[in-house]
């Protein structure tokens, strides 16, 4: 009996289909709860971690530093020009013409040296006629002593009475005056014609010759043109203007070095020997006077030198680099950081300006902790992060440095 194929019961396709679907939409699902799920955990992690970055940034970030110890010395470096030890402008004694002269700029001269003659024809006249008055008054004064004489033996016989004789006697006296005073005119004007030979007041080099033969010279004085300009260079004054600020710390017998454009790193040892005791109220500084010695001529007089005193400093004083300093409304101060990394402002009072650090008076300790370079607007309890601390400060390591430049240059 055949079979009706109506009769076949076919596979539960559609049962199988949705099962699958089914399945398919719960994994989708469970992935997209993952990614939302990731999503949301990943923002919130950059979200936490920019606001810490945000914090972090909000506390500024800081280099403290120790405030450096004071070196065995240090030093203070200032303009100076150089002077003869002695000088002398030769100025004309006698008036007359320029007859000759001898030396030139730049020769060395010993003392008395004949420099230049001057001729005199005014002087010359008046010479001749203060000889010829001195023999006029000798004359005179001769016969005034022969007159007494004859009238005193006169007075012997009663001839001649004591009246007429003293009276005689007065004359010669003054006649003898006159020819006093006539000597004494003619010896003026011998010295004075002395001066028609200029020499050298003492040895040392021609710095300026301003005349020539022929040239009209007229009597030295206020007014007077100078000849010659005679210096001493074997030793040379160096002058200094001193800040008030350091005038306690400059004595004498302090040493110093002296450099010269022309001779380019080298120094001269100077000693400082004197100073003018006073404060000049214009620059507000004192004259200081030094020697330094010039036996090899290698300084000129008139030029110009940079001095470096060697200062004494206090073991006890403390230095900061300059960029350390807050300077507002309220005065001169000094960020530090404490223990717990929050500021405190330490208002310091400046005993030296020494251009790479600062020397204080007062206002901070040793075991501070200072900011090298505070951040603008920083203010009492702000909290900082420290960076770095160092042992030593940096302005002790310059202090140390410029200490070892100025031991190896006043070895050179």
């Amino acid at each position: 009996m055949p079979h009706d194929s109506t009769d076949m019961a076919p596979a539960p396709a559609p049962a199988l289909a949705r099962r699958t679907l089914g399945l398919a939409a719960v994994v989708v699902a469970i992935v997209a709860i993952g990614v939302v799920v990731a999503g949301v955990a990943i923002r919130a992690s950059q979200a936490a971690r920019l606001r810490e970055r945000a914090d972090t940034q909000s506390v500024p970030t800081v280099v403290v530093s120790a405030p450096g110890t004071a070196g065995p010395a240090a030093t203070l470096d200032l303009p100076g020009r150089l002077e003869a030890y002695s000088r002398a402008p030769i100025l004309a004694r006698v008036s007359g013409y320029l007859k000759s002269w001898k030396v030139d700029i730049g020769a060395p001269v010993r003392s008395g040296q004949l420099l230049a003659e001057i001729e005199t024809p005014d002087l010359d006249q008046q010479l001749l006629q203060a000889r010829a008055d001195l023999a006029s008054a000798k004359a005179n004064a001769a016969l005034a002593g022969t007159t007494v004489k004859r009238w005193q033996s006169l007075l012997e016989s009663d001839s001649v009475s004591r009246q007429e004789t003293e009276e005689k006697a007065g004359d010669f006296s003054a006649k003898q005056s006159m020819v006093s005073a006539a000597q004494a005119n003619v010896d003026r004007f011998l010295a004075m014609k002395s001066f028609a030979r200029i020499v050298a007041p003492f040895d040392g080099i021609v710095t300026a010759r301003s005349t020539d033969v022929g040239a009209l010279i007229n009597a030295g004085g206020g007014a007077g043109q100078e000849l010659f300009v005679v210096s001493d260079t074997k030793k040379l004054r160096v002058y200094v203007s001193v800040p008030q600020n350091y005038v306690s710390l400059i004595k004498r017998g302090t040493r110093a070095r002296i450099n010269v454009p022309e001779h380019a790193g080298k120094a001269y040892a100077a000693t400082v020997e004197s100073s003018s005791q006073s404060v000049s109220a214009a620059s507000g500084s004192m004259l200081v006077q030094l020697a330094v010695d010039n036996g090899n001529a290698e300084l000129l007089p008139g030029g110009f030198a940079n001095v470096s005193l060697d200062l004494p400093r206090d073991a006890g004083a403390l230095n900061i680099p300059p960029s350390a300093l807050i300077f507002d409304k309220v005065g001169l101060r000094v960020a530090t950081v404490g223990a717990d990394s929050k500021v405190a402002l330490k208002t310091v009072t400046i005993a030296r300006d020494y251009g790479k650090y600062i020397e204080l008076a007062s206002g901070l300790a040793p075991t501070d902790s200072v900011i090298e370079s505070p951040p603008d607007g920083i203010a009492n309890g702000d909290s900082v992060h420290v960076a770095a601390t160092n042992s030593t400060a940096g302005s002790a390591k310059v202090a140390g440095t410029e200490a070892t430049e100025n031991g190896e240059r006043g070895k050179k």
